[in-house]
């Protein structure tokens, strides 16, 4: 489990480390602004206890060789499935958060889903290493895709279509580094777009109202539009620098719902500027970028695609909270990594950057 023979520790990439570490202070730093006017709170608390929890895991995996987690994909997919069960019978959230997707456990409250993306990554990554030379064969990649589509199908029941949407993500994007031809993506694309109408009756109203509200930013600002309207203010009123630190009117007194979760980007650009914004993404570059190259690095495929579906998971992330605050996207609840509150969430993320690093330190264990 723990090799540490001829091992040098110049393989550990600090890069990503201090990068992850900036980001956590930088998330930090606005999530007090956000909750400075709600007075005494939790979430800084709780946000701290994650951030230490998921800094003590980092240190963790990175000593610890990945294979371990390899050799343990059955009881780990069995187990994430046995949490998503569990949320359909036990799961809390529905009149607070619009869906039952959180467990209750002795008053301390988290998302499985959001440990459950860790654990499909890691399973189904192994599950498509065994299965590599054969993952064209229509019978072989139907048994990857119900082995993948699994969880997602029971966080559907949640239901939580934005979670879901994530792991579609993922799961996408390792199935096309592991090889998957591309009629089988065209196939997927095909039925994606005939789909669409089925789906759109399937939606909850507030769902459909914030499609409708994207596609026409006017059409309710009063009401379901109320959120993107206050966010697009806020952002446009930080121009170059910023209101100041602390000083964001929309942000202090109250004017964007769920400035500390959702759309904590409209919190940093109005109180730090169009600057703020700009060093956060390359803060994010900087992440994603190391990612990839641990991916590419590997000197296998079950430590690339975990790698790739972590990447994934943080792209998709990014792309959609930052989107959805600056208008480009429809709004769907996705936080932003290391800057939205959220213990589960901040312990996920920290998680997979400790994995990554643990398929970067331990890949020469692989070499003949």
């Amino acid at each position: 489990m723990f090799n540490f023979k001829n091992k040098s520790y110049k393989r550990f990439d600090f890069i990503l480390f201090f990068t992850t570490l900036i980001l956590c202070i930088y998330g930090f730093i606005v999530l007090y602004s956000a909750t400075l006017s709600l007075g005494p709170s939790n979430y800084l608390n709780s946000q701290g206890i994650a951030t230490a929890l998921g800094f003590i895991a980092i240190v963790f995996f990175v000593f610890i060789d990945y294979q371990v987690l390899g050799n343990l994909y059955i009881p780990i997919y069995i187990f994430s499935n046995l949490l998503l069960l569990a949320v359909l019978f036990f799961g809390v959230g529905l009149e607070q958060w619009g869906s039952n997707s959180w467990l209750d456990i002795a008053g301390v409250v988290f998302q499985p889903s959001e440990f459950v993306k860790i654990g499909l990554m890691i399973s189904l990554a192994k599950y498509i290493d065994i299965h590599k030379e054969r993952v064209n064969e229509p019978f072989t990649l139907l048994k990857i895709l119900a082995f993948a589509f699994l969880p997602v199908f029971l966080i559907l029941l949640q239901p939580d279509a934005g979670t879901a949407m994530v792991f579609m993500f993922f799961i996408a994007a390792m199935l096309f580094v592991a090889g998957v031809q591309w009629r089988y993506i065209g196939y997927a694309l095909l039925l994606g777009v005939l789909s669409l109408p089925l789906l759109w009756f399937r939606l909850d109203v507030y769902q459909k109202d914030r499609i409708l509200n994207f596609l026409d930013p006017s059409r309710d600002t009063a009401n379901t539009g109320y959120q993107a309207k206050q966010g697009l203010i806020a952002i446009g009123s930080g121009k170059i620098f910023g209101r100041g630190l602390f000083q964001g009117p929309q942000t202090q007194f109250n004017y964007i719902p769920e400035d500390q979760t959702d759309f904590i980007f409209a919190v940093i650009v109005e109180e730090l500027g169009f600057i703020g914004g700009v060093a956060l993404i390359f803060l994010y570059y900087i992440l994603l970028k190391r990612f990839i190259e641990i991916a590419r690095e590997s000197t296998d495929l079950f430590g690339s695609l975990m790698v790739i579906g972590m990447t994934a998971v943080l792209i998709f992330h990014i792309f959609e909270n930052i989107g959805m605050t600056i208008g480009v996207m429809p709004i769907t609840g996705i936080p932003l990594p290391f800057m939205s509150h959220g213990g589960t969430f901040q312990l996920v993320n920290l998680i997979c950057v400790g994995i990554a690093l643990s398929v970067s330190f331990h890949r020469e264990n692989l070499r003949f």
